[in-house]
């Protein structure tokens, strides 16, 4: 007699991951959004590096408040990509594996690429 096992159904809305899943799927999500970035924003520098009316023209796309929203979730990406990827290297070699360990380094990277965001968004402001 064979039992047959069914599928299950998983809800994704209604399962709450842990601190460390959560920073691991925004790893993903900002990995995607700086492979997305990277051409646009390589589009803008070479715009703004052709002539002075096209700077002007550039300089004035930035002026634009969801322009600057956007930049600043690509500079979130960046530094949270750099060190959740670092975080990533470690426990493949076997450290903060263990549950707190685990929780107490993902929000250090948290709290690192927040602050390295507002820092760096302040020296562009």
């Amino acid at each position: 007699m064979t039992i047959h096992h069914r599928p299950v159904f998983l809800d994704l809305r209604l399962i709450r991951l842990p601190l460390p899943g959560v920073l691991s799927i925004l790893h993903r999500i900002s990995g995607l959004l700086l492979v997305v970035a990277l051409p646009l924003l390589i589009g803008l520098l070479t715009q703004a590096l052709a002539s002075p009316a096209d700077f002007a023209a550039t300089a004035a796309v930035f002026d634009h408040a969801l322009v600057k929203l956007w930049l600043l979730l690509v500079l979130w990406s960046f530094f949270h990509h750099l060190l959740a990827g670092g975080r990533h290297l470690l426990l493949d070699l076997g450290l903060f594996v263990e549950r707190s360990a685990a929780r107490r380094s993902a929000w250090i990277v948290f709290a690192i690429s927040g602050g390295l965001t507002l820092i760096s968004w302040g020296f562009v402001q």
